[in-house]
């Protein structure tokens, strides 16, 4: 299985490949760079593998919550690649990337991801691993004050991931503290996580057609006052 995974809704920039059971990926923190960097790090991987974008399997990429401009370089890119090289494609949240990077690296079991929303509210998710690794989300995604989170389970501890817990650690810490582990708050949304968690997607046969991939900004209205038009197209492959 050949699946190339890209990442843009953060101030990170990063791309993987899954090939054949194997992952190679670029990361880089770079704000406003990520148009720029993108497509040569997809372009870098191919050439790497001696493989070319015709021969993936799918595209997988972070779908949001993030930047309202950030979600949209992804969703574009991929899906322009889809539709150029009939690909299937794979949307993954950016939460559950960053939930199955933190079990990944502390063998943590509950988790709950947040970034920052900025306007004083996060994007944030309770995610469990399941019995394959696999982090799967417990209710739903939301953007609420810091101080609205809440975990389905406070008999069990957490572990917190993600910008969130650093921009709004005091209130986090005012209405979770005795359901919070640990806290690490310089996690952000990874290419390789996303593409261990398409890798599942795809086994399940759970892919999406290029028009189908859409981004998910949890807060649809921003996404209008900022970018009225380019909002209303959403639901439009690039031309």
């Amino acid at each position: 299985m050949k699946i190339i995974a890209i990442d843009t809704a953060t101030e990170a920039c990063s791309a993987a490949l899954y090939l054949d059971g194997l992952y190679t990926g670029q990361f880089k923190i770079a704000p406003r760079q990520h148009t720029q960097l993108i497509l040569q790090m997809i372009d870098d991987l191919l050439r790497q593998a001696g493989i070319k974008i015709a021969d993936l399997d799918a595209l997988a990429f972070g779908r949001g919550p993030g930047s309202f401009t950030g979600v949209r370089i992804a969703t574009g890119i991929v899906q322009g690649l889809a539709f150029a090289n009939d690909l299937p494609v794979i949307p993954v949240s950016t939460l559950a990337s960053i939930a199955q990077f933190a079990c990944n690296k502390h063998q943590q079991k509950n988790i709950i991801a947040g970034i920052d929303a900025r306007m004083g509210e996060m994007y944030w998710g309770c995610y469990r691993q399941s019995e394959n690794g696999l982090m799967i989300l417990d209710g739903v995604e939301q953007v609420t004050p810091a101080s609205e989170v809440s975990v389905p389970d406070s008999q069990v501890k957490w572990l917190g991931a993600g910008t969130a817990w650093q921009s709004y650690s005091e209130e986090l810490e005012r209405c979770l503290s005795t359901q919070i582990s640990e806290i690490h708050s310089g996690y952000l949304p990874t290419s390789s996580s996303i593409a261990q968690l398409a890798v599942y997607e795809y086994e399940q046969g759970r892919v999406l057609e290029a028009s189908q991939a859409l981004p998910v900004y949890l807060r649809n209205n921003v996404a209008k006052k900022s970018a009225r038009g380019v909002f209303k197209r959403t639901s439009k492959a690039p031309t």
